[in-house]
């Protein structure tokens, strides 16, 4: 063993403050007796000498190599010992990591700080994932015992142990709230549940029964603000589907005298303070309560520093403590009686006993005692009297005497605790009852269970009574159980893995037990004694002394040397001494009969259903059976087996029943005794233990103080002991410890062999393994190889730990030394290189000097030059410059002058010509109002034959039909011309105001340079101008002159188009009034009625078209747009507006804008002559469509008067056709909906709008037509049937395949919205359906109505499509992004694997591949943007779906990278930034490079990995360039930093600098990102499309007849 101990080994030495300290090996010598002389030096600077040569020599327990001194599982500590496993929690603790493995144990060391590590990302993070990929956690140890309970169907226990102050009751409260989260994640989404409300009713009553419990069963002590005062184990059933369907709860040994009685600093139980601060002024005052403590005795002994605790508010915690009762079940008026038996309890303690030698009274009126027994409703009179008196009872007679004041004071104290237990197994009784649903449903329903077992650690005071006692005696039988639960592990692996072994010996501590438990051990000696009324606590200590004190016991029960009043019992964890005295008194726990008696008595009800309760569960659980089965049936058998009853230790004994005859009968049953009862229920708890499957959390205490991240090195050693962990490591260390899979070892450990053996241990690990092994440990008892294992002895971890860091440190020096001879040979060439260089440099410098005075000279002369020739030329420049002005000057006078006369002479031709014009203009008016005369006689004598003619045809009823048509359009269309010439005639008067306003203009500014050029002649002729000046103002009038000029010649310009418009415009009207007077001439009196008939139609056609006019007018429409809700048969003119009418009037029905629909053609053309003109213009048009119609298949009359054709109208049968709901159905939902082809998605040859728009364009023209004819009702179920359609075929599809189908119908549901949109802003303009003689009448609220829910339906249905589709690419893309982003290396050079990759893992072909690589993510996001962009997508839903991808991709990524230790290296953090540089140029090239800053946190992650971590200023480099991250994630992120092999590891001082920057209770410090995969985001509907006209585009595969006659119809 002293080789082990070289110069440089780090070893630990004991220490009184810090439990162990370290030292270093300093030098060897050669010792006494052979042995070896080895110097220790401390890090206080203390010298050590240790002789292994002497007799007593012991050599120090080694210290590990900084590498492993923070791993997070103990177990894999090379040297397991108790400084190392101190000092590895230290570290840890340090760095905020509170959780750490010891084997199959987690230890969890109390923060006293809230810590960002329990929120709902960390809970779905820890969700479905193997106990070790995480960080220790509990929520890894209830996922353990989650798993484990599906896999195999068996009930799982997890033990939560420690001292008061450790954190039991937090744990137990998050592991509840982790099981009712996850539970049903597989029956629901596959999700853990995130909130309380997504909860159902049973978890939320099962977390409720948290804050009941902790009111009425917590309190404050000196160790911890909310320490449990009782021990628990809560069972929560699940039934086969692993889904909550109740629970169970029972409680241990109620700690009663807290009730009476506090030490200093130490409260109540928290309920009586939440009750006086929470309660309202009325209640309050109704309960005689006060919100100063000081005013009750039973709240005010723990001096004015026990209350308020710090952080806490009583009020609110009232508040909460009655939701959560309303939570279970208890109703409003039920809690209000347990306030009013509470506020009697204070009372009780406040009643005033007076003394007086050995009798004590109770004042008649005194007020806590008349208070208490209103309340309690019992006499206050007997209360009184038994409080001060007692009875004894003989075979003759009852004889009552006197108590002494000590004596009434207890049987006052005695009737408050035995009350408030009884209040609080109510309480637990009522809980279970709502737990176990109605009619114990739940016990039925159970098939599994996981047990939470919240129980009191080990204790030990100063003074140690008898709750310190039972206490201990639980912790024995738990911590027997553990040792045997860890051997039995340890010898199930040796036998699996067939190794050879030895049995391994444990201390096992069945002695202590048998002096406790055993037929004259102190529970029995203790029960028999408490029987006897003549019993003492001294006579109960000697005869523990005669039966115990004996040799066979000496290990086990130690006398004390000094005092007479205790006894010690050495325990596992310490030797432990408990006072005897009250030890009988709190085993009885007796209350006087007549008070018993007399509560029987009481007049509350509600305090008799508290009695009946408690009593029903008094009877004490039977030790020798497991199980109390509440079911007698076959049935409830079977589950009862299944789901075992733990028992409970009642808090009141079946002693305290009052009968009702108020007599106890001679010869009655034993009172069983508190110890005898917790001994039972205790037994029970075991044997249900005894068939689950157990996993173990052990809270420590880190100091007394209960400061924040502060470590007591001696205190948290002798919990350690305490909880057994050092046993558990003990056990380890005698057998085979370290453990490795033959992969892992051969990894790790490949360098200890030749390169050229690499490839041959390649194909056989296992070989592989022995080989170095044989090499390397010359001892075969050292090792022991398995099935799939290699089992290590103790310490032989760190002896090849160090063998390959001095085979590395061998290499190495081979690497320096041949880099060292390049270096410096490199450096020789550099150095003669450089000579030569400066050599020719110098002989460079020379040969420069002199052609440099050479030019120099040369320079001169020419400079000399230079200046002569300036002085001469400067002179001739200021001679020629002084003629040139002088020049200048005469010339601009002559030109100014005949400027002038030229000026005069265009003037006076410009007014003459103007006034010939006028002349002319005025006689050329007069003739062609002559002539237009003329023409109109002319005219209306045609007109008076045509009509004769007219009169003859009109008594043919078809002629009649003919001509209506005829009449109806041509005054339809001379209207709408007139109106145009009208606007036109508008519009020119406005252009000719405003080029009169410019001409105006012109002329004021032609006369102001007139008038300035003027001045400056008269300024040239009387003073003196610069010329410089001069030029400028000549610049400036030439171009005044030429502006003139083009003024002058543009207005005579516009003159004339003016006036040749005025004349098109007077003709154009007169040839329209003589129209229209040739069409109303006058008629025969025969034809009269005829004519009338006509003019009401016309009237009727014209008023509907001045409103559509109007309605253009108002919305600023100056032609009539190709909308779905606007389609006129009747064209405006191509230019001009229409004058604004009054808006269409309110009525039952109202007029469209339009009497035919879906019909669109050039607004460029007025009417077509032909046949083949209507054809030519639906050629022209510039939709598509899917057929031309020919000419020959529309029917239609040909007059023979030479009039245009003039088409049939198709209402009749589009109506009948509409009207036809099956095969409507047929067609739309079964063909086009679900039998529809979706076009693929490319963008190389991407399909036309039609193509992929038609399903909604057909959808709506059929909704238009409806609307048109006033198929109301027909259009509502035609909708609700397309919509419920689309919506269940979206939803039909899963996985990728949603993608496709879920964008198509998305964009085309958008498109229905648009049509939807555009109808309901014609509906709040006043233009509704209808418009056609065929329709039929409506309602127009019934229309509204429609408008209003169509619109929200299809809303609606747009979020469910985008949410089906999205959802359902979130999950794939989920499985997708740990693998392909975090675990796959496409990086070469820098590939690792989770142990931080080395050159033989290659060799092994041991890097698997993951299942998905970043090609399969970015294939996913190019299948999304092509469907996007195919199926014309807006552009803000492509930036929504891409930017929430990423933001997946971002947030899943970085969680899960936070959490995984091994994979936090910068090799792995190149890898992952390489695959994230992929998706940055995937954004660049589509357009999007902001969609990376969704990644940001995990570009930042990489980039901290990547960074210097040694000194301080590393760490600020670090916050500085890791801004987006939190400090707790810079935290996490450098304690799990996984060193490489050539790496020194982070010190534990910057570690500590690194835990320092995180801020105690920071509500914005966030561990984890919310977690993205469990849902999609918000969808932002985009605006509704500018829809100008419905296709009738019907594709060739599709067999509708029926829709495709229809849109044949309409167009």
């Amino acid at each position: 063993m002293a080789d082990n101990y070289s110069k440089g080994t780090r070893v630990w030495f004991p220490d009184k403050e810090q439990g162990w300290i370290s030292a270093e090996v300093t030098g060897t010598a050669k010792g006494s007796k052979d042995g070896v002389k080895i110097t220790f030096v401390d890090d206080r600077g203390k010298e050590i000498i240790v002789d292994t040569g002497s007799d007593n020599a012991e050599l120090p327990p080694l210290r590990n190599p900084p590498l492993l001194e923070t791993a997070d599982d103990l177990a894999t500590l090379s040297h397991l010992n108790e400084p190392s496993v101190l000092h590895t929690i230290r570290l840890r603790y340090a760095q905020h990591s509170i959780y750490t493995y010891s084997g199959i144990v987690l230890i969890a060391v109390n923060p006293f700080q809230r810590v960002a590590l329990y929120g709902p990302e960390v809970i779905q993070a820890y969700s479905g994932r193997r106990r070790g990929d995480l960080e220790p956690h509990l929520f890894a140890i209830a996922e353990d015992a989650y798993g484990h309970m599906k896999r195999d169907g068996k009930g799982q226990t997890i033990i939560v142990s420690g001292e008061s102050g450790a954190g039991k009751t937090e744990s137990a409260k998050l592991i509840m709230r982790f099981l009712a989260s996850v539970n049903s994640a597989e029956a629901s989404d596959g999700r853990a549940r995130l909130k309380m409300e997504e909860s159902s009713e049973v978890e939320q009553q099962i977390l409720a029964t948290n804050p009941i419990l902790e009111a009425f069963g917590n309190a404050k002590t000196t160790r911890n603000d909310n320490s449990s005062r009782f021990g628990k184990y809560i069972q929560i059933l699940f039934d086969g589907k692993t889904q909550i369907v109740g629970a169970r709860i029972r409680t241990y040994l109620l700690e009663r005298s807290r009730l009476v009685y506090q030490p200093d600093i130490e409260r109540n139980y928290h309920i009586f303070y939440q009750l006086c601060a929470g309660a309202p002024v009325k209640e309050r005052k109704d309960l005689g309560l006060d919100t100063d403590i000081t005013k009750f005795h039973y709240m005010r002994q723990g001096g004015p520093h026990s209350t308020p605790i710090a952080g806490v508010d009583d009020a609110e915690e009232f508040r909460m403590t009655q939701q959560a009762l309303s939570t279970v079940g208890i109703g409003i008026d039920k809690q209000w009686s347990v306030f009013r038996l509470l506020a009697a309890l204070l009372h009780i303690g406040n009643i005033v006993i007076t003394g007086q030698r050995n009798d004590s009274n109770i004042a008649d009126q005194e007020p806590s005692l008349l208070l208490c027994t209103r309340f309690l409703g019992i006499s206050p009179v007997e209360f009184k009297k038994w409080t001060i008196k007692k009875q004894i009872t003989t075979r003759s007679e009852k004889i009552v005497t006197g108590l002494n004041l000590a004596a009434a004071t207890v049987v006052r104290d005695s009737v408050a605790k035995f009350l408030y237990a009884c209040l609080f197994e109510w309480l637990v009784a009522i809980v279970n009852e709502s737990l176990a649903g109605e009619n114990g449903e739940a016990a039925n329903r159970a098939e599994m269970f996981i047990g939470v077992l919240d129980i009191y650690g080990f204790e030990f005071f100063k003074k140690n009574s008898f709750e310190q006692f039972c206490i201990n005696y639980a912790n024995e039988k738990l911590q027997q159980e553990f040792n045997a639960h860890v051997f039995k592990l340890e010898q199930e692996e040796y036998v699996r893995e067939q190794i050879q072994w030895k049995f391994i010996d444990f201390s096992d501590n069945q002695p202590c037990i048998d002096v406790i438990e055993g037929k004259l051990g102190v529970l029995a000696l203790l029960d028999e004694e408490s029987r006897l009324p003549s019993g003492t606590d001294a006579s109960f200590l000697q005869k523990l002394h005669q039966q115990l004190d004996k040799p066979q016991y000496k290990d086990v029960y130690k006398k004390p040397r000094f005092g007479t009043s205790a006894f010690t019992i050495a325990h596992y964890a310490v030797d432990v001494t408990y006072e005897a005295e009250g030890f009988l008194e709190k085993n009885r726990d007796t209350v006087p009969d007549e008070h018993l008696n007399l509560l029987a008595s009481t007049k509350n009800p509600f305090l008799k259903e508290v009695l009946d309760a408690a009593l029903a569960s008094a009877k004490p659980a039977d030790p020798g059976s497991p199980a109390n089965f509440s079911d007698g049936s076959s049935q409830g058998s079977r589950r009862s087996s299944m789901i075992p009853d733990p028992g409970r230790s009642s808090l009141v004994s079946s002693s305290s029943a009052p009968s009702s005859s108020g007599a106890r009968k001679v010869g009655a049953t034993r009172k069983p005794t508190l110890g005898s009862i917790f001994k039972g229920s205790l037994i029970s708890l075991m044997d249900t233990l005894g068939v689950t499957d157990v996993h173990y959390i052990r809270c420590i205490k880190p100091n007394e103080a209960k400061k924040a991240w502060e470590f007591t090195p001696q205190q948290v050693l002798g919990q350690l002991r305490a909880c057994g962990v050092l046993e558990t490591i003990r056990i380890s260390c005698a057998g085979y410890p370290n453990r490795w899979t033959f992969g892992e070892f051969a990894e790790r450990y490949y360098m200890l062999l030749k390169s050229d053996s690499w490839q041959q241990g390649a194909q056989d690990p296992k070989q592989f393994s022995k080989i170095i092994l044989s090499n390397t440990i010359k001892d075969d008892d050292k090792f022991q190889i398995g099935l799939t294992k290699i089992f290590l002895r103790a310490g032989m971890l760190a002896y090849l730990e160090s063998r390959r860091l001095d085979r590395l440190n061998a290499l190495a020096t081979i690497i320096q030394k041949n880099f060292k001879r390049t270096v410096e040979r490199r450096k020789y060439l550099k150095m003669r290189e450089s000579a030569i260089r400066i050599q020719t440099l110098w002989r460079g410098v020379m040969a420069r000097k002199q052609v440099d005075n050479i030019r120099k000279d040369t320079a001169v002369r020419r400079l000399q030059r230079v200046a002569r020739m300036f002085i001469q030329r400067s002179r001739f420049l200021a001679i020629h410059n002084s003629v040139t002005k002088l020049q200048s000057v005469i010339r601009g006078a002559n030109a100014r002058r005949t400027h002038l006369n030229q000026r005069l002479y265009h003037g006076a031709v410009r007014l003459q010509s103007l006034l010939r014009g006028v002349l002319v203009r005025r006689k050329f008016k007069g003739d062609v109002k002559k002539v237009i005369l003329i023409q109109s006689c002319i005219r209306r004598r045609l007109a008076r034959k045509e009509l004769k003619a007219l009169r003859q045809e009109a008594r043919s009823v078809s002629k009649f039909k003919e001509i209506s048509y005829r009449l109806e359009n041509k005054v339809v269309e001379l209207t709408q011309a007139l109106q145009a010439r009208t606007a036109e005639k508008k519009e020119l008067q406005a252009k000719i105001d405003g080029l009169e306003q410019q001409l105006r203009s012109w002329i004021t500014k032609f006369e102001d340079s007139d008038a300035k050029a003027k001045q400056l002649q008269s300024d040239m002729q009387t003073a003196y101008v610069p010329l410089g000046r001069f030029e400028e103002l000549m610049t400036s009038k030439a171009d005044l002159d030429a502006r003139i000029e083009a003024a002058t010649k543009k207005g005579q310009e516009q003159e004339e188009a003016i006036a040749s418009l005025n004349t098109d415009i007077e003709k154009k009207t007169k040839e329209l009034e003589a129209k229209a007077k040739l069409t109303n001439g006058t008629t025969s009196k025969e034809d009269a009625s005829l004519i009338a008939t006509l003019k009401s139609e016309i009237s009727s056609l014209r008023e509907q078209l001045n409103r559509s006019n109007a309605l253009n007018s108002l919305t600023g429409r100056a032609y009539q747009p190709n909308s779905p809700t606007f389609a006129p048969g009747l064209k405006g003119t191509d230019k001009g507006t229409v004058p604004q009418l009054a808006p269409a009037p309110s009525g039952k029905r109202r007029q469209r804008r339009h009497s035919t629909a879906g019909v669109f053609a050039d607004r460029d053309e007025m009417e077509a002559d032909s046949d083949d003109d209507l054809y030519n213009k639906r050629s022209r048009d510039p939709r598509a469509v899917s057929m031309a119609f020919p000419h020959d298949a529309i029917p239609r009359f040909r007059p023979t008067n030479g009039l245009p054709d003039i088409y049939d109208d198709p209402a009749e049968e589009k109506i009948r056709l509409l009207e036809d709901a099956e095969a409507l159905d047929e067609e739309m939902l079964q063909v086009l909906i679900k039998g529809l082809k979706t076009p693929p998605p490319n963008l190389t040859n991407q399909p036309s709008m039609k193509e992929v728009l038609f399903p909604a364009n057909l959808i709506s023209l059929v909704t238009n037509e409806m609307w048109k004819y006033g198929l109301i009702a027909e259009s509502e179920r035609f909708l609700a049937n397309v919509m419920q359609t689309i919506q269940s075929h979206v939803m039909s599809f899963t996985g990728e395949d949603a993608i496709v189908p879920g964008i198509f119908w998305l964009s085309n549901v958008h498109e229905i919205l648009s049509f939807i949109c555009l109808a309901e802003s014609d509906m709040l303009q006043g233009i509704g359906p209808g418009g056609d003689p065929a329709g039929r009448e409506f309602d127009w609220t019934d229309y509204e109505r429609l408008v209003s829910i169509v619109k929200h339906d299809l809303d609606s249905l747009e979020y469910n499509i985008y949410h089906t589709w999205m959802l359902e690419t979130k999950k794939k893309l989920a499985k997708m992004v740990i693998p392909a982003l975090i675990e796959s290396q496409s990086l070469p050079g820098f590939t690792t694997t989770d142990g931080g990759g080395r050159l033989f893992n290659r060799l092994l072909n041991a890097n698997t591949q993951p299942a998905f690589s970043m090609d399969d993510v970015l294939n996913l996001l190019n299948k999304v943007w092509r469907s996007l962009k195919s199926y014309y997508m807006e552009e803000s839903v492509v930036q929504q779906v891409v930017t929430e991808l990423l933001k997946l991709v971002g947030v899943t990524s970085f969680n899960d990278l936070l959490m995984r230790r091994n994979f936090c290296s910068w090799k792995r953090a190149m890898q992952i930034q390489y695959n994230i540089t992929r998706i940055e140029e995937w954004c660049k090239s589509h357009g999007m490079p902001e969609g990376t800053l969704q990644l940001e946190h995990l570009m930042q992650a990489t980039k901290l990995l990547q960074l210097k971590k040694a000194t301080a200023a590393d760490i600020e480099i670090i916050y500085d360039v890791c801004w987006m991250l939190s400090p707790s994630q810079i935290q996490r992120m450098c304690t799990n930093y996984f060193v490489a092999d050539y790496e020194n590891p982070i010190s534990p001082e910057i570690l500590r600098v690194v835990a320092s920057r995180v801020v105690p209770n920071d509500r914005n410090d966030h561990l984890l990102l919310p977690p993205e995969s469990e849902d999609v985001g918000p969808y932002e509907s985009p605006l509704p499309r500018d829809v100008s006209g419905l296709e009738t585009y019907v594709p060739a595969y599709l067999n509708m007849p029926h829709i495709r006659r229809l849109a044949m119809l309409v167009a």
